[in-house]
């Protein structure tokens, strides 16, 4: 049977702490009380709130794998003033441990990025900023697309369909009205604005930019697609789970479930 220590230590070899970037707070979050403790369930969800402790609370979860870390700057107290605050002494209390991936999952080969990157038909991928430690890890993906050319409508159909979000928020390249054919994309899953600046490509496929940072890239005829921040990151649950599965399968039963509390906070009214 699987402890905590060993769920991590099978995370880690996924997607080493190492590769996450130096400002990222990745690993194991909170540890219960009983390291030895058996994990028999486990919830992936890529923003821990408290509605999804509540739901590992009724799921009867040991392990919670939050994407994004819910602790990240320090914190100098536990009280029940603050959402953050209350998700640690929950788990704590609910002896739930908390590990969170963020940007290793990220840069590691067939990662988040490279499942947003498959959205598309693609020839060639490759990291925008290579990782020190190895160049076939890194930031971002730089494509290009295998066979004909697409046109940017199409290729937003391809991308909303690969990530199952109903809408995306575009901005075609200038009097193109989405006809323009493109043959190279940059991704970057969440915010991605500061991995694909100067970036030279077609389309830019990413989670969210600020408005000035859209127009930058328009203006030098870049498509840009918007998926919502936690929208580019939360399709990649139902692949990890695959993959968590098949590393977990040696130590029995254990049941790996993705969270269905878990959701972008925006909706489209």
């Amino acid at each position: 049977m699987a402890t905590v220590q060993e769920v991590a230590k099978k995370l880690n070899e996924f997607a080493p702490e190492h590769l996450a970037e130096k400002w990222d707070n990745v690993g194991l979050l909170v540890e219960p009380r009983d390291k030895t403790r058996t994990i028999t369930d486990i919830l992936l969800a890529i923003d821990l709130t408290e509605a999804v402790v509540e739901e590992a609370r009724q799921k009867g979860v040991q392990m919670i794998i939050s994407y994004h870390p819910p602790i990240f700057a320090p914190l100098k107290r536990l009280t029940q003033a603050s959402w953050k605050e209350r998700i640690v002494i929950d788990c704590i209390r609910n002896d739930i441990a908390i590990y969170s991936p963020h940007t290793s999952w990220d840069n590691v080969t067939n990662g988040v990025n490279d499942w947003l990157a498959a959205a598309l038909p693609l020839s060639t991928s490759r990291p925008i900023l290579e990782h020190v430690s190895n160049p076939i890890y890194g930031a971002g993906r730089i494509c290009d697309i295998q066979g004909d050319p697409l046109t940017e409508q199409a290729a937003v159909q391809l991308i909303t369909k690969h990530t199952k979000v109903g809408n995306a928020m575009v901005s075609f390249a200038p009097e193109t009205n989405g006809r323009r054919k493109i043959r190279s994309f940059a991704v970057c899953a969440g915010s991605g604005a500061s991995v694909l600046k100067g970036v030279k490509a077609d389309m830019y496929i990413t989670g969210e930019m600020s408005h000035h940072e859209v127009l930058e890239a328009t203006s030098n005829g870049t498509c840009v697609v918007l998926l919502g921040h936690s929208n580019s990151e939360r399709g990649y649950l139902t692949v990890f789970k695959s993959i968590l599965d098949e590393r977990l399968k040696t130590y029995g039963t254990v049941t790996t479930h993705v969270s269905i509390c878990d959701k972008d906070p925006l909706v489209v009214v």
